[in-house]
């Protein structure tokens, strides 16, 4: 299978460098800026599972359809994404989104049918530098895909078989939409947690409420999904619940991370969203509302300063 890989950054240029790194037909498709790193230098990637430095093949333009897109680009880019893939997919590709939340789906379906596009969850840690190079901060690499629809079960499962190839042990999910909002209900808890304390969950650990503050966010983001179809297994939970309260830790989310460099954030897609879908159900959801405040007043502060 081609492939094609919207951007060569953090998730797109990990698993872009493991796929080409086994000899998969990889191409990224990015900026003229990255592409002239990229044409200068290749794609570099650092790693506790091994380090990859190889040329790779991009371009700056969909001039020519592929059979499966990746997507994983921030939600506020979403829109212009599409518009940059829109050439690359003819009926039979398929568009694989690894953005995070679910608000993405809508807009994808949209724009391309819903026949291509599946379901994505990539779970890991990972950032660029400076100087391009793909930081991978620890072990975790999962990455799951899956059909949203019967009819796309064959196509998705060869997409999993070419995937394979990479290494990273991709999963093909019976119930992806299941996987999609337990990433939701985990990471919308967690980015409300370090982004409204502003602190590592460890620091946070250890004020008089952080434990309670803790707990409260993922009772009501796991209310949340229940209410939408969605209810999160017990273990899921228990595991969610283990690395908010873990004390010591020095976790972020990468949402705190975006706030501490003073970029854009994904306050809306994840937090906002997960707050009118808990509203919308009848969900009390004060403090998730709280950090979602907090994210609001972030943003307006950022939109007043720049003018």
């Amino acid at each position: 299978m081609r492939l094609l890989i919207l951007g060569a950054g953090g998730i797109g240029g990990y698993y872009g460098a493991r796929l080409a790194e086994a000899g998969v037909d990889v191409t990224f498709l990015v900026r003229p800026a990255r592409a002239e790193r990229l044409a200068r230098d290749g794609l570099t990637l650092t790693s506790p599972l091994g380090d990859v430095r190889r040329p790779v093949a991009f371009v700056t333009d969909a001039s020519e359809t592929f059979d499966a897109v990746l997507l994983s680009c921030k939600a506020y880019d979403l829109d212009s994404a599409i518009d940059a893939v829109r050439p690359a997919v003819a009926p039979e590709t398929l568009v694989l989104p690894l953005l995070n939340g679910v608000r993405h789906l809508d807009a994808l379906d949209a724009a391309f049918g819903r026949e291509r596009v599946l379901g994505g969850v990539a779970h890991i840690g990972v950032t660029m530098a400076a100087d391009g190079t793909i930081r991978h901060l620890n072990k975790l690499h999962r990455f799951v895909l899956g059909a949203r629809d019967p009819a796309q079960e064959a196509r998705a499962a060869a997409l999993h078989a070419e995937l394979l190839k990479g290494g990273f042990a991709p999963e093909l999910s019976a119930d992806v939409m299941q996987d999609m909002w337990e990433k939701f209900t985990m990471l919308a808890a967690f980015a409300g947690l370090t982004c409204l304390m502003r602190a590592p969950v460890g620091a946070i650990m250890q004020t008089d409420d952080g434990p309670a503050i803790a707990q409260a966010l993922l009772d009501e983001c796991a209310a949340v999904s229940a209410a939408n179809g969605h209810v999160p297994r017990e273990a899921f939970l228990a595991q969610s619940l283990g690395m908010l309260t873990a004390a010591g830790s020095p976790a972020t989310a990468s949402m705190l991370r975006d706030v501490e460099s003073g970029g854009r954030t994904e306050h809306d897609h994840i937090l906002g969203d997960l707050r009118d879908r808990g509203r919308a159900a009848g969900v009390a959801v004060p403090t998730l509302a709280l950090a979602y405040a907090h994210m609001q007043a972030y943003a307006a502060r950022k939109a007043a300063e720049a003018g």
